[in-house]
């Protein structure tokens, strides 16, 4: 970023950076929006943390605990796993398959920008009249008696970035059907893309019973309905089902990716093809088609019946199967390797245990008798802890770790690198391991406060303490990029040295065509077979020639701006007689930037084989 700055302006960046439709660009915006809203969902972690350090503590007031509780959930969820997760997919994905961009350039741009703007939306709650404050999963009894605007700000700012997920998703279930270069086979996908793959899969459709729920809930909060009242005849548990169906299969929309980098790392890192490709390909399918079937395992104190419980806990037990593949496919594909443990490579392999924690407690929750014992206590919350802090958020600071030099040409200081897994990996375990024991001590979740006495001293204080740790570690990581930023050396195509996929083959960071020529696919981890033959490059599937590329705009920008202004409107419009006006105004925005886009013709631009050539010999050169 710096020696581009220092090339254009600083004015010329941010219009480059509104504008692109470059799928690598498009990923540094998710990675920075995406790493703004980690932070803030760890401040908001720490605040709950310091209130629940000492009994009958008042650091917070008992309704901004609630507020802040909810945001964390909802932001560390929607604002920060997903996007940072895009992230990966969009610096990783197209390169891995041969691409030279995604299938629809511009509906990338516009995914990012909705998420933005949902996101942006979301958190200016907490300016104009307090944020919601019915947990993230935002149950309809709660949400309906919230006196606040907090839910509707819930509500339109999920639907907005919501709608950008969605449309990340079309866009590269499309590209990984279409644009593979020649010879890549489905069976020849890296690990990281099939991941992606049924990842995009999951998105399509999970998000729309989402949809429909907070559409729902925006009738019955703002436009008069009555869906989850149930004084008027409506019913406030398909609220729960919805989410749920949508909720479920997210944490695999999460974890799927989790598992792809990971077996990237594993791979790389152990010096050998991953064991059991085709059996790993197998349970990340089968583990996205069994998402949808254990969803009610959220609501088995609901009374939907012992029949119904059952069926969903052996569901549940049985997404344990592929999973449990995964784990001893990993554990083989570093017996016998020569590990190399970098920080990525000390991220997955710590992944392994702390996952597998996560795991059993699930498997001990969906043991639907037991769970009427666990349920809404710290028990769970220690167990979704560790399937998404020991899961993806592993994966994502080891993603980073991995592919930084490719999306930004420097490496991270691997001291540096070390000192923050240390810090994160202690602070994590000691955070959320003694909380499954407050649980089972009977500390019910969602409490803004205990009383002494109870034996919840000793647990909460050491909890906090640990996230402390994390905290530092988060610090030490961002000096990490900084320092890098400012100090770190250029690095070639395959920094690692034993990269195995195409992404190595091209320079980092990647040019903009991404490929002079498509390559030639010859069989799984296709840079690695040129490399043991010898080659210096791939195998070119086609001559040299012009390369066609797609414009910048900045239209999804502004489309995604109209939403931002609409939803504005409609939320104040029984407050104020302005705010039905400014939300069609805002609805004419966008929908005149949709119009403008289907009217203008945009036929791209081609960058000449002489420029590709040029551009070729100097990257050789560096």
């Amino acid at each position: 970023m710096s020696t581009l700055a220092r090339k254009k302006g600083v004015g010329a960046v941010i219009w480059d950076y509104l504008t692109t439709v470059d799928h690598k660009k498009i990923a540094i915006l998710y990675l920075i929006a995406g790493g703004i809203f980690f932070l803030l969902g760890g401040l908001e972690a720490m605040i709950i943390r310091i209130q629940l350090a000492v009994p009958n503590n008042d650091f917070i007031s008992a309704g901004f605990y609630n507020e802040v509780l909810t945001m964390h959930g909802t932001t560390m969820i929607f604002l920060a796993a997903m996007p940072l997760v895009f992230a990966m997919m969009n610096a990783v994905v197209p390169i891995q398959i041969g691409a030279r961009d995604v299938a629809f350039p511009f509906l990338n741009s516009l995914g990012f920008w909705l998420f933005f703007f949902g996101g942006v939306f979301l958190n200016l709650s907490w300016f104009l009249g307090g944020a919601p404050d019915a947990g993230w999963t935002s149950y309809a009894s709660l949400s309906l008696a919230s006196p606040t605007h907090g839910i509707d700000f819930y509500v339109l700012g999920l639907q907005i970035s919501g709608l950008g997920t969605l449309i990340g998703g079309i866009n590269f279930l499309v590209t990984i059907i279409n644009m593979r270069a020649p010879g890549m086979t489905y069976m020849r996908m890296p690990m990281f893309t099939w991941a992606t793959f049924v990842t995009s899969a999951l998105i399509l459709f999970a998000f729309p019973p989402l949809t429909v729920g907070l559409i729902f809930m925006m009738m019955d909060r703002l436009f008069g309905g009555n869906f989850f009242d149930p004084a008027l005849g409506g019913n406030t548990i398909i609220w729960e089902h919805l989410f749920w169906i949508f909720g479920h299969p997210e944490v695999y929309i999460l974890v799927l990716p989790a598992f792809g980098i990971f077996s990237e790392i594993f791979a790389t890192f152990s010096r050998k093809r991953l064991f059991g490709y085709s059996s790993m390909v197998f349970a990340t399918v089968l583990i996205g088609f069994l998402g949808f079937m254990v969803w009610a395992h959220h609501m088995f104190t609901v009374g939907l019946g012992p029949i119904a419980n059952a069926i969903f806990a052996v569901a549940t037990m049985a997404i344990a199967v592929p999973t449990g593949i995964k784990i001893f496919n990993w554990l083989f594909t570093m017996w016998g390797g020569s590990i190399r443990f970098t920080t990525p490579m000390m991220y997955a392999v710590a992944f392994i245990p702390s996952f597998v924690i996560g795991g059993v407690t699930g498997v001990m929750n969906a043991t639907a008798a037991a769970d009427y014992q666990y349920h809404d206590s710290y028990f769970v919350v220690a167990h979704f802890h560790y399937v998404i802090v020991g899961g993806v958020v592993f994966a994502l600071l080891a993603g980073a770790h991995y592919w930084w030099p490719k999306m930004f040409g420097k490496m991270l200081d691997e001291k540096l690198g070390k000192v923050t897994f240390w810090l994160f990996f202690i602070g994590f375990h000691l955070t959320f391991f003694i909380q499954h024991f407050l649980g089972l001590m009977g500390m019910p979740r969602r409490v803004f406060t205990f009383l002494p006495g109870q034996g919840f001293e000793t647990g909460n204080m050491i909890s906090t303490v640990g996230a402390f740790f994390m905290a530092a570690g988060t610090i030490v990581l961002l000096a990490n990029v900084v320092i890098t930023t400012v100090k770190g050396k250029r690095v070639g195509n395959d920094p690692w040295e034993d990269g195995r996929t195409l992404e190595w083959a091209v320079s980092s960071p990647a040019p903009e065509y991404n490929f002079a020529q498509t390559p030639l696919v010859r069989g799984l981890d296709a840079y690695w077979i040129e490399k043991m033959e010898g080659k210096k490059g791939l195998t070119p599937a086609e001559p040299l020639g012009d390369i066609h590329m797609p414009n910048p705009s900045i239209l999804p920008f502004v489309i995604s701006l109209g939403l931002f202004v609409a939803a504005f409107g409609f939320l104040f419009h029984q407050d104020h007689a302005w705010g039905t006006p400014v939300g069609i105004v805002g609805l004419l925005i966008t929908l005149g930037a949709m119009f403008f886009r289907s009217i203008i013709d945009d036929h791209g631009f081609h960058i000449h084989k002489e420029e590709v050539m040029e551009a070729e010999k100097k990257g050789a050169g560096a």
